[in-house]
């Protein structure tokens, strides 16, 4: 297995999803859903795929990026990576110029993630099984030495993390033939985009609800009265058992006014990097039942065990993208695992359900062992692009079968939405 990475390759890719509203809240009005990415080649022919979500503009600095992170990756053969796994994550995030335009945060980190996932594809592909069966095949001391533990030790050590890991063998391949089976609950966030008309609204949670949606996020946070209506709106249309949630641009007596149509949480409700802020309204909120969901804007472990620390949210928003790859998220699963917070994945946007998918069914299999309160988002967009789309079947993710990290793009799709001599831009040249 010894794979020597001999290219690497970024492109800049996006997709005009702002011209019919998808994607659109309170606070990003217009997202052209886009990503920059990477495509390992090795001597082998064998290829690793991976990307990092953008919403159109600045996804060229991404890709710069991502540019200047290649000679740390050029060279090296996959045996040599995954034999250190920790120590090349720590190569990537800590060269000693690079790291100034983090560390481990922003468009640096970023383009950490596009790296890493591509290393995390091929991998996986070398071995024959798709991501998230190669981490519950692997050994717990194995993937403790894939997490960089440094600063956050005083919350969870690597003996910690093993003995999780350890305990949570037990009723492993129950659980995985469960998945297999079942698959694992998911929630949509289509229905009601904030730039989406009330008709288009209630037509979308008809559909939904017929294809066996339960569970519905509402973007709100424009205006309050507007807010209250379209909110009402859905809660009529979906009825007094099923599960409504959000995301909202300010906070406590906002959301307190909201408290009638019974959101489970809210989503991020104020700078994403408040962490007392936070935590100050996870406690105004608890007597509403209504918790404090943040992290898809998080940008990495050590903010992470903040938040928990702080008690500042009720449900932990991972996202595969934002932070360091496959190796910084099994940190966080961990530390929620701990503090007994569920973790429910964030993945609005082009590529991040098929990624995230892999981790949410690790983290049930192999360490949480538990779906009370748990569900991963999904969006119905752009899945069509990629050779190994998302299956949800009764609004369930099934575990992915194809060899790899899901998000190997169509080449035909890359080539015709790249920015900006793509076929679908030189129709947008005003964009």
């Amino acid at each position: 297995m010894l794979h020597k990475i001999i290219n690497l390759t970024v492109r800049d890719v996006r997709f005009p999803t702002s011209l019919e509203q998808h994607g659109s809240d309170a606070m990003h009005s217009d997202p052209d859903y886009s990503a920059a990415y990477v495509v390992l080649d090795t001597d082998c022919g064998l290829k690793g795929f991976g990307l990092t979500f953008t919403l159109g503009k600045g996804t060229e600095i991404v890709v710069c990026a991502v540019k200047a992170l290649a000679g740390l990756v050029v060279g090296k053969s996959l045996q040599e990576i995954v034999s250190n796994f920790r120590g090349f994550y720590r190569l990537l995030t800590s060269d000693g110029q690079m790291r100034w335009l983090g560390p481990e945060k922003g468009v640096i980190h970023l383009a950490t993630a596009a790296v890493l996932n591509a290393v995390w594809d091929l991998w996986a592909r070398a071995e024959g099984k798709p991501l998230w069966k190669l981490l519950v095949d692997m050994d717990p001391k194995r993937i403790v030495s894939c997490i960089d533990f440094r600063y956050i030790t005083d919350v969870l050590t690597e003996d910690e993390a093993l003995d999780i890991l350890v305990k949570a063998q037990e009723g492993r391949q129950q659980r995985e033939d469960q998945m297999l089976k079942e698959g694992y609950p998911a929630y949509t966030t289509s229905c009601a985009w904030l730039g989406y008309p009330d008709q288009q609204l209630k037509q979308l949670c008809t559909d939904a609800l017929k294809s066996g949606w339960t569970k519905f996020k509402v973007k709100v946070g424009a205006d309050l009265e507007d807010d209250v209506r379209r909110c009402r709106l859905i809660r009529q249309m979906i009825g007094p058992n099923n599960t409504l949630r959000w995301d909202v641009d300010e906070a406590i007596s906002w959301v307190s006014k909201l408290a009638e149509v019974k959101p489970l949480w809210i989503e991020e409700p104020t700078s994403p990097d408040d962490i007392l802020g936070h935590a100050t309204i996870a406690k105004a909120l608890a007597p509403l039942g209504i918790g404090v969901a943040t992290g898809e804007q998080c940008h990495n472990r050590v903010m992470f065990k903040q938040l928990l620390q702080a008690s500042a949210l009720q449900f932990v928003q991972i996202d595969s993208c934002r932070l360091g790859s496959v190796n910084e998220n099994l940190a966080v699963l961990l530390m929620a695992h701990k503090f007994q917070v569920p973790v429910c994945p964030h993945a609005g946007g082009v590529g991040l359900c098929e990624l995230v998918q892999h981790l949410i069914l690790f983290d049930y299999i192999c360490v949480s062992a538990n779906l009370s309160n748990r569900m991963c988002e999904y969006v119905d967009h752009l899945h069509e692009h990629f050779a190994n789309p998302v299956v949800i079947q009764d609004a369930h993710y099934m575990p992915p079968k194809d060899p790899g990290y899901s998000c190997e793009m169509l080449e035909s799709s890359v080539k015709r939405h790249q920015f900006p001599e793509g076929d679908v831009w030189k129709l947008h040249q005003n964009k």
